[in-house]
């Protein structure tokens, strides 16, 4: 009597483990891809080297976390749903009804992981690259999405009897340089400017140097790019406030990152009454102001320093955003 082989545990369940692991990262995609479209801050525990603000709110707002004006997390979002998708394609096919079909579908299907999970490796682990040595900054959602795509990629190699395994290498090495090859082409404006101002764009602020003069401040030291004095032009067309105070060194960061020029089109109110430019006590204490800077677009309340970009965002921006001025650059 022949005894049949047993199928490996991993084997038998490689497709739903896939399938739970895409699901995670989708659905955390996803809450990403909401709070980048509509603005707002991502619960994250994790905090910037050395500063206060949050790391996950940082790399959000960060000139890589955007791809053809869409949020990256749209894209990680297309990616997890597909490949969640892949891993139960076959599972909807009764093998008893057709079992040709379903053989086929499995190893078509099966080719289609190996290149995703390869795909979303390579680009998750030059992202971490840009989280390390660029951004600097800890993003748990970032991490763990690094996470999830390997191990789709080491259940897609482990969960299947490859017979060629000249396949693997073979899928790995050309899906591999393609993705990235194609990453360095999507970000080569963002890595260009950040080379020709000779920084990274780390979540670190401007410091003010120095006293500031009375009921006036610091003096604004950066100049403005056309993107930075077109963005300024537009969020005072819209209705845009930012409320301040003259002594406040944070209202002074937001200054920087705009430049000088590009701040003069600001519509700023100044809440404290010893203020010379537009002071309006009044003005903020009847909009509930709190803290400063806050921006007030379409109606609703921005506390803190703002990233140009994030300005961008949640204001509906459709200029230029190749800001210039980054805010490790103030810093030398």
């Amino acid at each position: 009597m022949i005894r049949r082989r047993s199928t490996p545990w991993i084997h038998k369940w490689s497709r739903p483990l896939i399938a739970a692991i895409a699901g995670c990262g989708a659905l955390t995609t996803a809450y990403l891809t909401i709070e980048k479209l509509t603005g707002s801050s991502v619960a994250c525990i994790a905090k910037a080297a050395g500063e206060a603000s949050s790391g996950c709110n940082d790399v959000l707002s960060s000139p890589w976390a955007t791809v053809f004006g869409q949020p990256l997390a749209l894209f990680g979002f297309l990616a997890y749903t597909s490949m969640l998708i892949f891993a139960l394609a076959p599972l909807a096919v009764k093998p008893d009804e057709n079992k040709d079909r379903r053989k086929n579908l499995e190893n078509f299907t099966w080719l289609l992981l190996l290149a995703g999970g390869v795909a979303m490796s390579v680009f998750s682990g030059y992202l971490m690259y840009l989280l390390v040595f660029q951004i600097k900054a800890v993003c748990p959602y970032c991490i763990g999405s690094a996470i999830f795509s390997l191990s789709l990629l080491v259940l897609t190699i482990l969960g299947h009897t490859w017979e060629d395994l000249g396949q693997i290498f073979f899928t790995a090495i050309v899906v591999g340089m393609v993705t990235l090859i194609g990453a360095l082409g999507v970000y080569a404006n963002v890595n260009k400017s950040i080379a020709d101002t000779g920084n990274s764009a780390p979540p670190v602020s401007p410091k003010p140097i120095g006293q500031p003069k009375p009921g006036v401040g610091w003096q604004i030291r950066t100049t403005s790019g056309q993107a930075e004095i077109e963005l300024a032009r537009y969020l005072t067309k819209i209705g845009t406030k930012e409320y301040i105070a003259w002594w406040c060194p944070h209202c002074h960061e937001q200054k920087e990152l705009f430049g000088k020029e590009a701040y003069s089109e600001i519509k700023h109110i100044d809440c404290d009454p010893q203020g010379t430019d537009n002071p309006r006590p009044d003005l903020c204490q009847a909009a509930g102001i709190q803290g400063y800077p806050t921006w007030e677009i379409n109606g609703k309340l921005y506390p803190n320093v703002q990233p140009l970009e994030k300005l961008a965002l949640i204001s509906g921006y459709k200029g230029a955003r190749n800001f210039k001025n980054f805010p490790d650059a103030f810093n030398k």
